[in-house]
This record gives C-alpha cells, sequence and structure tokens, in this order.
C-alpha cells in the first residue's frame, strides 16, 4: 500500500513489486486482495492506485484522533456543571453528533428522532444552523423539514430563522423532549474551517441555572477550537 501510495498517478505490478522488494506473483496476489477489499484499484490501462477505503480508514482516524483529545474536555464539563455534554459538527452539508459523555447522575436525552430529523428542534442544531452562510442555511432546512416532535416545537421556517443568532447561546427548551432543556455554544475557527456546537442538557427546571454558567460553556468551547485547530 506505501508503494501504491507513492505513486498518485498510478503504477503497474511490475514497477510495484520491484519497489517493494516482492516476487511479482506475490505482489499480484497481494493486490488482488487489497482490490478486494477497496484498499486499492486497477485502472483500465493497468496501473493500481489507492482505494477509497484508504479514504475512510482516514476519516476513521481523523475522529478517532478528535475523541481522544475532546471526551477528557467534555469529562471535565460534565462533572462541573452536573449535565450531559454533546459535542456536534457540520461535516459533508450535514449537522452530526460527534460525541456525548454523560453518566448515571446525568443521563443523554434519549435520541428517540435521529438528529438528521430533529436539528431544528436542538440547541446543538440551532447553533450550527445559526453558524452558516444563508445560501447553506436554507439549503439545509429544503432538505430537513421541521417536524414537529413536541407541543414546543417551532415547525415554521422564518421563526426559526429569526431565533438563530450567531454568536449567542442556543437554547430548546422542551423542543426536542418534554422535560429536557438545552443550551448550545460555537465552535468554531471562525473562519468556516471549523463548524461546531458544544451543548449540555439537563432538565429543564434546571436551565436556568445553566444559562448562568455560560461562561464556562464558552470556556470549554474554545479549548475544543484549540484542539480542533492543532488536530
Amino acid at each position: 500500500m506505501e508503494a501504491v501510495a507513492s505513486h498518485p498517478g498510478g503504477a503497474p505490478a511490475k514497477q510495484l513489486a520491484r519497489e517493494a522488494r516482492l516476487p511479482l506473483a506475490t505482489t499480484y496476489h497481494l493486490l488482488r486482495t487489497l482490490a478486494h477489499e477497496g484498499y486499492v484499484t486497477k485502472l483500465s490501462d493497468g496501473l493500481w492506485l489507492l482505494g477509497e477505503r484508504v479514504e475512510s480508514l482516514h476519516s476513521q482516524g481523523r475522529t478517532q484522533a478528535i475523541l481522544s483529545r475532546i471526551r477528557p474536555v467534555l469529562t471535565q464539563l460534565r462533572d462541573d456543571l452536573g449535565v450531559a455534554a454533546y459535542f456536534a459538527m457540520h461535516e459533508e452539508d450535514e449537522i452530526r453528533i460527534v460525541d456525548v459523555v454523560d453518566g448515571p447522575r446525568t443521563p443523554r436525552v434519549d435520541l428517540w428522532v435521529g438528529f438528521d430529523d430533529a436539528a431544528h428542534a436542538t440547541a446543538i442544531g440551532k447553533c450550527v444552523l445559526g453558524q452558516l452562510g444563508e445560501h447553506a442555511r436554507r439549503d439545509y432546512l429544503a432538505r430537513h423539514p421541521l417536524v414537529d416532535l413536541t407541543p414546543h416545537t417551532i415547525t415554521d421556517r422564518e421563526r426559526l430563522l429569526r431565533t438563530l443568532h450567531p454568536g449567542g447561546v442556543a437554547l430548546d427548551r422542551e423542543e426536542y423532549a418534554i422535560g429536557t432543556g438545552c443550551a448550545a455554544v460555537e465552535v468554531g475557527d471562525g473562519d468556516g474551517k471549523i463548524v461546531g456546537a458544544l451543548a449540555v442538557s439537563c432538565r429543564v427546571g434546571r436551565l436556568t441555572k445553566v444559562e448562568a454558567a455560560t461562561h464556562r460553556i464558552r470556556a470549554t468551547a474554545a479549548q475544543i477550537t484549540r484542539t480542533l485547530t492543532l488536530t
């Protein structure tokens, strides 16, 4: 695979065998095995290239590297405020939950509706939507109907847009689940390369107290931003 990777434009099996110092028959056997698993692909002119599976491994490795660095930060926030902590990012035009840190005394929200269908009803989803440009935001909302989840869910698009305040604290007061409140702040590098959000959830009666600790949540968001930038 290293030999194949050293030729972005592709290389024939004979050349790869020489560079890897392997018999040609062994090289063909390895290439066929790798091709079967998606790690390399053979072009019509006989040249071999890295396959799509390698990019998937790279993405998984990046995700694991991010998780290993932000998990301790989320855990500390959970312990300090007594809340479940969530981190999400905007990737490939979707808003995805990257990690959740909870505990026996700080249970996470039961994601009874998939997040792809509920970003409009969550603090973390609204926080990310507020960071997007107008075109990207309206495109996202056009692809994701505003499903009515509770009596408090905002299902009118224009009303939802008026609640989005970049740089502010996004709130969910029982919009996703009855009895649960959430608050979220931005995680971003300012130039759009990193767009994400940090959120906490709690019983709705504690939400006012959590809002008073916004400075602590923002400090954690700043730590995550620095970590992502370095990663």
